[in-house]
């Protein structure tokens, strides 16, 4: 079972990072490393494919907030779970997505409408990089996937394209994939998600019949500027990503070794 080999209905974007090359042409192992949105939205059909995946480590990189008003992840089994948020108060995109997605409240619209949403989603990128508890939130999840004993290990967001596609972004740099072929993973979202994603914005045009259609969908999609926003920030600071991993994430050079041992065939 490998990349789009299965499929979880109630989480379309969810997908295996086995088969991509990785550093010395060796390929990411299969049913290692999975990566969804939330999981509270699982079908009752979805159960035994997660269930065949079999996560020993679940790495959830929302806050106590998010999850509070979230469905409860359905697991199958008994996987650690490992609560490693990612968020920033002051950054209105996380709300806003949570209640997007739940169908809550769009009260931090405003203060999205103001920065604009694609320069909004811009700064969160640059904060996943530099802010402090996205740093140690990131660099103990790229730990936790070099010991053997957290395989296979499935790791998600609200959505599952943001913060869960620069963990991403930081495992598969780590373990020596171009980036062409990270690149091309991030952007799957909007493919995997295009029907989902259709479905919210007429839900919410319906609710708010003013809403600016135009100044959502940003927040719903990944975009090249967001990811490019992180890896300028990314050379700023540390100027190599190698120096980020080590400097800005704790992942020394023995980590990345054993990153490559466990994950690479």
């Amino acid at each position: 079972m490998s990349g789009r080999d299965w499929e979880l209905v109630g989480a379309p974007n969810a997908r295996d990072l086995g088969g991509l090359v990785g550093a010395d042409g060796r390929r990411v192992r299969r049913g290692v490393l999975i990566r969804t949105p939330a999981l509270g939205r699982l079908a009752d059909e979805d159960l035994p494919v997660l269930a065949k995946l079999g996560p020993a480590c679940v790495v959830d990189l929302r806050d106590h907030s998010e999850i509070a008003v979230a469905p409860p992840d359905r697991l199958p089994g008994e996987p650690t779970v490992v609560h490693l948020p990612v968020h920033d108060a002051e950054h209105p995109v996380f709300t806003y997505v949570s209640a997007v997605l739940l169908g809550h409240d769009l009260g931090a619209y405003a203060a999205l409408a103001e920065e604009g949403t694609p320069a909004a989603m811009a700064a969160i990128y640059r904060w996943f990089v530099t802010g402090e508890s996205a740093r140690e939130s990131f660099g103990a999840a790229v730990r936790l996937a070099a010991e053997a004993r957290n395989l296979p290990l499935v790791y998600h967001c609200s959505a599952g394209k943001d913060r869960t596609g620069w963990l991403t972004v930081l495992l598969l740099n780590a373990l020596g994939v171009d980036e062409a072929a990270i690149r091309a993973d991030y952007l799957a979202n909007n493919r995997l998600t295009e029907s989902l994603r259709e479905v919210i914005l007429e839900a919410m045009r319906r609710r708010q019949p003013g809403l600016d259609v135009a100044a959502v969908r940003p927040v719903l999609e990944v975009r090249p500027e967001y990811l490019d926003a992180a890896y300028a920030e990314v050379r700023r600071v540390h100027g190599s990503f190698a120096a980020y991993l080590r400097d800005g994430l704790g992942v020394t050079d023995d980590i990345v070794a054993a990153l490559r041992a466990q994950l690479l065939e």
